[in-house]
């Protein structure tokens, strides 16, 4: 397997330009005020879950470093569902009967808020490594703990980024693991799906390692890009879709492989939004 090289992953964008900018689409919440009510439970909500998040993170850090994170991946499951918990998520999962849980996959999930792996970790049996930038890992108490978990880096040097990140996705999958990856590179706007980058489908198919499109709704309702507050009791549904097969095609397919997988997860979302929309119209 060789790495990708720089200009195939920095290409366009696949997807409409405005798909999770554009205003006035049905779901759309992100001019809706917050009432003192909603600001009162957000500020309540945020230090119930800190008190936990904090001291949870500092213990977990010092057990991935000295035992490593795949050993502790049951403790692991336990901190996300408390977590989830503390935000009174009524959560569940739907996963297609086709994800086999003895495979390495490379999840795509739709990106919403900074609470996006909590809500599809424990949707499936997989160990989940995240890619990151590096310099997150600067950050006190949550770069530490991303750090020693064996998050893989992106490197803020451009030149050399490709291929370490396709080094360290590498060593992951033939270490057992999965990768958790969001191609939308940023934080929806308006809930919809947002265009795709293609650097995480070019390493699929280089790698051969079958992707699986996960689908999350009700985390918007939960928190928004561009705001703190936190409306705590929302019904968030993790869609694990059936896996796009990579083996076997070519670099003139990646443009494909994303689209579908983007057409996978869309489909959800959309639908979830269309019906919100509908109901609050």
């Amino acid at each position: 397997m060789n790495a990708p090289r720089e200009q195939e992953t920095e290409v366009a964008l696949l997807g409409e330009p405005d798909a999770a900018t554009r205003e006035g689409l049905p779901g759309d919440r992100r001019g809706e005020p917050a009432n003192l009510l909603e600001r009162a439970t957000s500020v309540a909500t945020w230090g119930l879950g800190l008190s936990y998040m904090v001291p949870a993170m500092l213990g977990f850090t010092a057990a991935y470093k000295t035992l490593g994170s795949h050993r502790v991946d049951a403790a692991t499951r336990w901190y996300i569902r408390t977590q989830l918990d503390l935000l009174f998520v009524k959560w569940r999962a739907e996963v297609h009967p086709d994800v086999d849980p003895n495979q390495q996959y490379i999840f795509c999930q739709n990106h919403i808020n900074h609470f996006d792996h909590l809500s599809m970790y424990n949707s499936t049996a997989h160990f989940k490594q995240g890619v990151e930038l590096e310099s997150h890992f600067k950050y006190p108490i949550y770069g530490w703990f991303m750090k020693a978990r064996g998050t893989v880096p992106v490197p803020a040097n451009k030149t050399a980024r490709t291929e370490a990140i396709f080094e360290g996705m590498k060593a992951e999958l033939e270490a057992g693991r999965s990768i958790l990856a969001f191609p939308e590179g940023t934080r929806t706007l308006n809930g919809r799906v947002g265009q795709f980058r293609r650097g995480v489908f070019v390493m699929a198919q280089r790698l051969g390692v079958p992707i699986v499109p996960v689908a999350v709704t009700g985390m918007y309702d939960l928190m928004r890009k561009g705001s703190l507050v936190i409306r705590p009791g929302q019904e968030v549904t993790v869609h694990v879709e059936k896996p796009v097969l990579v083996a076997g095609r070519g670099p003139d397919e990646v443009a494909a492989i994303a689209a579908e997988t983007r057409a996978a997860i869309t489909k959800h979302v959309d639908a979830y939004l269309d019906q919100k929309g509908a109901r609050h119209g």
